[in-house]
């Protein structure tokens, strides 16, 4: 899961410049997504999704495990495995942008808590686009019990990396 879990708070980081929705709104005169959402974010946190991936493979070619637990690898070979690599980033952060623009929708300003979807909107965007490029490799190497565990660890992490983005003045709220 690092190749999702890295891309948002690498957006947040590396992030800021013009909007990905160009300042523009919809007819209700909402933002389609705010200034939070950025194409230097996109691009920095895609790009340190495909670093920690490829760090991954490249610990896995070696044989690397932790604590006699054989990690999965990405597919099939550096290219495919940079593939899968490259839809959980995306989509991690495609899921993300996806739930801002229904939080915009829903008259919630940046930064405003939702609850869950917070926590786990960018996990369901990578594995929806995960699964839908490569179905056979996310059944294989997402178990009933690897989900459960993502679904139960995810939020723990993603409120603890929040409020340490928040202590370093990353972000403006530590939710």
């Amino acid at each position: 899961m690092l190749p999702a879990y890295v891309p948002n708070p690498c957006a947040a980081v590396f992030g800021g410049g013009r909007p990905i929705d160009g300042g523009h709104t919809l007819g209700d005169g909402r933002r389609i997504l705010g200034d939070g959402k950025t194409f230097r974010g996109l691009f920095a946190g895609i790009t340190c999704g495909l670093i920690v991936g490829s760090l991954q493979v490249k610990l896995l070619s070696s044989g690397f495990d932790f604590f006699g637990i054989h990690l999965p690898s990405f597919g099939t070979g550096y290219a495919g495995s940079m593939k899968v690599i490259f839809t959980m980033a995306f989509g991690s952060l495609f899921g993300d942008m996806f739930m801002s623009f229904f939080k915009r929708r829903m008259g919630l300003k940046r930064g405003a808590p939702l609850p869950v979807v917070d926590q786990l909107d960018f996990v369901f965007g990578a594995w929806l686009l995960t699964y839908l490029s490569y179905p056979q490799w996310f059944a294989s190497s997402f178990s009933f019990w690897i989900i459960i565990t993502v679904l139960l660890i995810t939020p723990l992490l993603h409120l603890a990396t929040n409020i340490f983005g928040y202590i370093i003045g990353v972000k403006k709220e530590p939710w």
